[in-house]
């Protein structure tokens, strides 16, 4: 009888070699994510309102788009309260899109990515750099460990552009798209601002940094209630701001005794002025301040060498000292010539208004004599608590004891007499 037909056997390796041919070839005909989806920029940072005007400007540019073809990226965002009012004004003379390409790196970085940063630093190559435009390396930025472990951006050029520290992590599509959030616009070396520098920038509304930052309630509302916040504006021209902004959880910890709400409008501004220093100091500038005393703007409005703060390095991070209570520096809210925001682990009490009693609290003392001429007049003394009277202490305090025998005694004997004469009449009605 003839054989039938049939499948001829097939060896077990054969069978798998031909099982991962098929896979290889399925694999291969079907896009890839990346691909077939592409990035969308601002449809991520459409989730982040605090990133609302960033993504705009991305919006309305080429740069959305051209993002849309690429994969494993970094996205350095910057915030709806560091952004310019106007940043093509800003970047008069060069065209906002390739300022926005600046802005990503051609290689995806996770937060552990820049933890794990050389000291040397790192460079990166940008979406500008793949334009032609830029001289040399120029497209590039530099990635630095600063103080504090913390992250800087700037242009290797030797004449740099603008430089930003990174603040966080925003969100991430894992491998594909990473979204870093940073102190501000980086401008690639050899952009001509001349134009924009002859008109100033608008002034940082500060209230806004720390109300975007969040975890600063309570100093955005004094500094809201207060009206220093004009002040501080005007003050941003010249040689700048630096404001040391306590957290909420700084102002829960205040002692009952400080009462520092309960102070008067005007005691209330002093201590607020008292948070910002007259100049520019970004974070490494604080680290090797050559003068560790520095006068306040609460100091302008008093005498020198009052309402001062001592900044030094304490065990590797910066201390900032009144006299009464030390604080630290834990993180950067804001940076951006000439602007820098610190927050702080402590309310920054002056010696000049609150003292340190024996316990290590704090107490309020009456106007200092340090105080402006001008303030001391329309101020209130803090109510005081009840003491003895002056003749219940020190020299006096032997005859009040003797003082308070005698009148003890006086009225043992008035209260025999009461109890004689009530015996007396009751032996009366008994007869």
């Amino acid at each position: 009888m003839g054989r039938g037909l049939g499948a001829a056997p097939v060896s077990p390796r054969l069978a798998s070699l031909g099982a991962a041919a098929l896979a290889l070839l399925v694999a291969a005909a079907l896009p890839s994510p990346a691909a077939g989806a592409g990035l969308n920029a601002t449809a991520v940072l459409s989730a982040f309102p605090n990133f609302a005007d960033f993504a705009r400007l991305l919006a309305s540019t080429p740069v959305a788009s051209e993002l849309a073809g690429r994969s494993s990226l970094t996205l350095l965002a910057v915030p709806n309260a560091n952004l310019p009012q106007s940043p093509s004004a800003f970047v008069a003379g060069a065209d906002i899109a390739d300022v926005l390409r600046y802005h990503v790196l051609l290689e995806y970085l996770s937060p552990s990515d820049l933890a794990r940063l050389p000291p040397s630093g790192k460079l990166v190559t940008t979406l500008f750099q793949t334009t032609g435009r830029a001289p040399s390396d120029f497209g590039a930025v530099n990635l630095t460990v600063g103080p504090n472990s913390t992250v800087v951006v700037r242009s290797p050029a030797p004449s740099p552009g603008s430089s930003a520290t990174v603040l966080g992590a925003v969100t991430a599509v894992p491998y594909n798209l990473s979204v870093l959030a940073v102190g501000g616009l980086i401008v690639p070396s050899g952009f001509d601002l001349a134009a924009s520098e002859s008109r100033p920038p608008p002034p940082v509304n500060i209230t806004r940094v720390l109300t975007d930052a969040r975890g600063f309630y309570v100093a955005a509302s004094m500094l809201q209630a207060s009206g220093v916040a004009s002040e501080f504006e005007a003050d941003e021209r010249g040689a700048g701001i630096t404001v040391f902004v306590p957290t909420d959880d700084a102002f829960a910890g205040l002692p009952a005794t400080d009462r520092l709400q309960s102070l008067p409008a005007e005691r209330k501004a002093v201590v607020l002025r008292f948070h910002v220093l007259h100049s520019y100091y970004p974070l490494g500038s604080l680290e090797s301040i050559v003068n560790p005393v520095q006068p306040t703007l609460a100091t302008e409005h008093t005498e020198a060498g009052h309402f001062t703060l001592n900044i030094t390095r304490v065990n590797g991070s910066i201390a900032i000292d009144t006299g009464i209570v030390q604080a630290s520096i834990t993180r950067t809210v804001f940076d951006q010539n000439p602007v820098a925001v610190f927050a702080v682990s402590k309310v920054l009490l002056p010696k000049e208004m609150f003292s340190r009693g024996d316990s290590g609290s704090t107490a309020m003392v009456p106007p200092s004599v340090a105080m402006a001429p001008g303030d001391a007049g329309t101020e209130q003394t803090p109510q005081t608590r009840l003491s003895s009277p002056p003749d219940l202490h020190g020299e006096d305090s032997e005859s009040s004891a003797a003082l308070a025998t005698a009148k003890g005694t006086s009225w043992w004997c008035v209260g025999l007499m009461y109890l004689h004469l009530l015996l007396s009449l009751m032996a009366g009605s008994n007869q």
